[in-house]
């Protein structure tokens, strides 16, 4: 196992450098260095007695090269400081019988830790955490908290997989926040970056061939997954993943960008690591997810191996994303291009990818497979998110873009959609707050790069103003979301109509997977999108996209009780104009850009 493992005053080091002919093991504090025995494999180890929790230590490689450990898990003083010894037997965990979510049943709340609370900590977590379940929402997704550059980044230019981030808290208070959300009912998921290395403070080079030096991506050199030596490097982030699950309790990885993890190999990366992971989940008795963040609408990622896919649990949903947005917010730009009117929706409604091989205006090329036989449980949908946010010149959210009425519209179809929902932060009581793009790099050279890169990205912007500089301290703070807006009259009214749906959903979950997507209505310019659910119809969601008062003919058998409808006044709306109960052949007229849902009376009961 690579890294510091210790366990009873004992430790064990072991790192990875097979082309070097000598290394050493440096105890700071102590003043020792101890010469370190080569493996065949290329591994360097040495045991030392004796040695106690937050020693501090690091290699000493030929020619007087001088670095942490790679596979550290504590960088107490930064990326460019010494690692440190982490005792994980000594947490006394109290979630023994938590078995985790089943996956279907799960709500995702994607937040980034430095701009979630004041404090930006893990422990200041733990008193929101708690109210987040009480909305309806049973996970929780961490932005990235592997050990970065700086005191605050988006955390995707993480230089040490195996460390807490030292500004988020010690290893410890990551372990007691998945502990207090378990007590409480929730899961834990962890973004995890295994496409690139970020751009400051990495030491792997200087080890052995973790990149390959004829393969770059976006970010920089592409990790070695199936060159020469690549074996060893593959191992490093396998016992990555099972380093997570085992010693933090984490409940699922998110995988950033798997469309950028390059492997020819006869037996891809990602299968191999799910293949790792279900081993795992199967000696552990509780459930490990991997879910995927990718753009290439191709299956095979969660396809079971059985039927020769790799065999994840569940991706991101991109394209369900952009034809929401596009017909909220009316931008064509980038990859917006490629996405039209509400029939795009109701593709990705009934089978998930828009894109299914025809030709895509943005990527000037056919783009996408059919998901055939991918249960909708295998995706999950966003109205926004980190990147959708973040990624825009000036970090705009959707109730900002689009108005309130739009964002409530949008939540509801992904709460009502068959897919998995997940809601970024700030997002269930309204926070218009934006999400920037911020870095704090020390290295000028690179720290000017990264604003040129931005200014460049987003010199055909149509916003004017001077785009906000990354390394501003400002930038990072204008991020923070402003939690006493949740309890203000009109955040505590979002807040409960979020709370409303997600209990709706609650209730129809036997049909969400039996949505039935009829014809919408061409009389009203194809803006209404008509949702039946059950095969008995049991319940009816009819949306406004369009930016006018609309007529829509109720034509389902029976009565009909009004569950919710976003236009009310009791979710800050400008007031229904529909009746409570309506009966077949009505006439319901729907508020701008508004979604109600109707439910037959047996169901009333079980949303009392």
């Amino acid at each position: 196992m690579i890294g510091a493992k210790y366990s009873n005053k004992t430790c064990e080091f072991t790192v990875w450098a097979p082309f070097h002919d000598e290394v050493s093991l440096i105890l700071t504090e102590e003043n020792e260095t101890l010469q370190m025995k080569k493996q065949k494999t290329g591994y360097w180890t040495t045991k030392v007695e004796g040695i106690k929790p937050g020693t501090k230590y690091k290699y000493k490689l030929p020619k007087k090269t001088v670095k942490p450990d790679p596979a550290s898990n504590w960088q107490p003083n930064g990326v460019f400081g010494d690692s440190a010894v982490v005792n994980h037997e000594a947490y006394r965990w109290k979630d023994d019988e938590w078995k985790n979510i089943s996956f279907p049943d799960l709500v995702f709340y994607e937040l980034h830790v430095g701009t979630f609370t004041e404090a930006g900590t893990f422990k200041a977590i733990e008193d929101r955490a708690k109210e987040i379940v009480e909305t309806g929402i049973n996970a929780i997704e961490l932005m990235p908290v592997t050990q970065f550059s700086g005191s605050h980044n988006w955390g995707y230019d993480s230089v040490f997989p195996y460390a807490v981030h030292n500004t988020y808290g010690t290893p410890d208070n990551l372990r007691h926040l998945v502990d207090y959300c378990h007590f409480n009912g929730t899961a834990v998921f962890l973004d995890i970056i295994y496409n690139h290395i970020g751009p400051e403070g990495s030491c792997l080079q200087d080890f052995g061939p973790y990149f390959l030096k004829n393969r770059r991506t976006l970010w920089g050199s592409s990790i070695n997954f199936d060159g020469p030596q690549c074996s060893e490097v593959r191992k490093y982030f396998f016992e990555n993943a099972l380093y997570w699950f085992r010693n933090y309790h984490i409940d699922g990885l998110r995988l950033d960008a798997v469309h950028s993890i390059i492997d020819r190999s006869p037996k891809h990366f990602l299968k191999e690591l799910a293949e790792n992971v279900s081993r795992y989940s199967t000696r552990n008795d509780r459930k490990s997810y991997l879910v995927a963040e990718a753009n290439l609408n191709n299956p095979v990622i969660v396809r079971s191996r059985r039927k020769g896919g790799y065999g994840l649990d569940a991706q991101w949903l991109d394209d369900f994303h952009h034809i929401l947005h596009v017909l909220l917010t009316g931008e064509k730009s980038s990859y917006y291009a490629d996405f039209g009117g509400i029939s795009d929706l109701v593709k990705s409604l009934r089978e998930g990818y828009v894109y299914t091989g025809q030709f895509s205006q943005f990527r000037q090329a056919n783009h996408g497979q059919p998901a055939t036989g991918i249960t909708p449980d295998k995706f999950i949908v966003f109205s926004q998110n980190h990147d959708h946010i973040g990624n825009r010149a000036f970090g705009e959210r959707l109730v900002t873009l689009a108005r309130l009425e739009a964002a409530k519209l949008a939540a509801a179809i992904v709460v009502l959609s068959p897919f998995i929902p997940l809601f970024f932060m700030g997002e269930e009581y309204g926070e218009d707050a934006p999400f920037l793009y911020f870095t704090n790099f020390s290295d000028q050279a690179l720290a000017e790069n990264v604003r040129k890169g931005r200014r460049e990205e987003h010199k055909t912007n149509d916003s004017q103003g001077e785009i906000p500089d990354p390394q501003n301290q400002d930038t990072f703070e204008k991020s923070r979301i402003n939690w006493r807006k949740r309890r203000e009259d009109r955040g505590k009214k979002i807040l409960e109509y979020y709370k409303t749906l997600l209990h709706l959903r609650k209730s129809l979950a036997p049909n969400l997977g039996q949505v039935v997507l009829p014809k919408f209505s061409t009389l009203s310019q194809g803006h209404i999108l008509i949702m039946t659910f059950g095969k008995d119809k049991s319940a009816v969601a009819v949306a406004n996209f369009s930016n006018q008062q609309c007529s829509v003919d109720f034509r389902y058998g029976g009565a009909f009780v009004k569950a919710i409808d976003s236009a009310d006044d009791a979710w800050a709306g400008p007031g229904s104009l529909l009746p409570n109960k309506v009966r077949d052949k009505s006439e319901l007229i729907l508020q701008p850009r508004s979604v109600a849902v109707y439910i037959k009376p047996k169901l009333v009961k079980e949303l009392d």
